[in-house]
């Protein structure tokens, strides 16, 4: 019976952290229901600048907290069967590639590694695992014979929940030496948590910096703020991507979720998550760039 009572009250508390986060359209622009009430993190101290009025909306669970694992930890191995079980791996380092290779291209050459650096969106949260964006966007390359006759994995570095900070955090880990280019999808939990822009900049800024100092391609992945955190605040978020893509010479998708974004075809029950169709739009929308950052990485191995 205590453990019932202790159960229902942790269930209740989690519960009321999630809500959906964005539904409808409103004229030509998008909105965003804010019902996250955020875990603290290192990107606590901007939120006084940036508080969103208060709202209740309903829950639809709760995320796994992340424990990150001392660097050079021995990392034991794991059974991946679904969504969970994915975050979880990633939880303790372990790099997932989205899908078999094969063992290299048509010339016995190791395949190519793109890391994507994510959130949910990245991660698949309430997919089945052959639906994530990163499988999806792998089959693609191999599909469409644009890849150099190299095989490319992408590896899915999701993390539910993350922001751009805790994105940062992992960056060491989470991309690892035999990493040949990364997509940055960092920065929507930011807008619907209204950390001020500022520290999600800083971080975004410290990441390609980082990524920019050990040689690696980059494609940097947009977000936007939804208009009900007020024009101030979305006028601030949304200048970040463009501006960070210019000042470290690095392309730009400018929104990830365009076209799906309160596309109710599109997106889970939840109104915030791509359903697999929504997934297969993204993909088809950033494939482009996408080869190019294969190119720049293949590239990049051929001169090592």
């Amino acid at each position: 019976m205590i453990v019932g009572l202790l159960s229902s009250i942790v269930g209740r508390r989690l519960g009321s952290w999630l809500g959906v986060l964005w539904s409808g359209v409103l004229g030509s622009g998008v909105l965003w229901r804010h019902g996250l009430r955020s875990r603290p993190d290192a990107a606590g101290a901007g939120r006084a600048a940036w508080s969103p009025p208060r709202r209740r909306s309903p829950s639809y669970g709760a995320w796994s907290r992340r424990v990150q694992p001392a660097r050079g930890a021995p990392v034991p191995a794991l059974a991946v069967t679904g969504a969970l079980a994915v975050t979880g791996a990633l939880a303790l380092g372990l790099a997932l590639p989205a899908g078999a290779t094969g063992g290299g291209g048509a010339e016995g050459r190791p395949p190519l590694r793109i890391v994507a650096l994510g959130d949910s969106l990245v991660a698949g949260y309430g997919l089945p695992p052959g639906e994530a964006f990163p499988v999806r966007l792998q089959q693609a390359l191999a599909a469409n014979g644009r890849s150099g006759g190299r095989a490319v994995e992408i590896v899915n570095a999701g993390v539910s929940g993350d922001t751009a900070s805790d994105g940062l955090a992992r960056l060491d880990w989470a991309v690892g030496d035999d990493a040949d280019a990364v997509m940055v999808e960092l920065g929507a939990n930011d807008a619907l948590r209204g950390i001020d822009p500022a520290v999600t900049r800083k971080a975004l800024d410290e990441i390609l910096r980082r990524l920019a100092a050990r040689g690696l391609p980059v494609l940097l992945v947009g977000m936007q703020a939804p208009p009900n955190m007020g024009p101030a605040y979305k006028q601030a978020f949304d200048a970040i991507y463009p501006e960070l893509a210019a000042a470290h010479g690095v392309p730009l998708v400018p929104f990830f979720l365009d076209g799906v974004a309160a596309e109710r075809a599109l997106n889970q029950r939840d109104g915030i998550h791509p359903n697999a169709e929504g997934v297969r739009t993204i993909v088809s929308r950033v494939l482009p760039q996408v080869e190019e950052l294969v190119a720049r990485a293949a590239a990049r191995r051929d001169r090592s």
